[in-house]
């Protein structure tokens, strides 16, 4: 259990380094998406299974469709 949760750490930097690094509005908000999934699972491994369920609904769902929606407003107005 100990590598998987380094494995989801480095995962955890790789992708926070990787929103700020990515020129794509669309790929950020991917990454992104991932990066709130990874800290559900963490979350989950910390015994936390109530803070991971709302992250992983607010975290990678709600906000991941509202960036969505924005992006595609955001689009459209050019």
């Amino acid at each position: 259990m100990k590598i998987f949760s380094i494995i989801m750490l480095l995962t955890l930097i790789g992708s926070s380094i990787a929103v700020s690094m990515i020129k794509s509005l669309l790929g950020s908000i991917i990454v992104f998406t991932v990066y709130s999934l990874v800290m559900a699972i963490l979350w989950q491994q910390l015994n936390a299974p109530d803070i991971a369920v709302t992250e992983a609904s607010v975290g990678a769902g709600i906000t991941t469709v509202l960036f969505i929606i924005t992006l595609k407003k955001i689009k459209g107005a050019k």
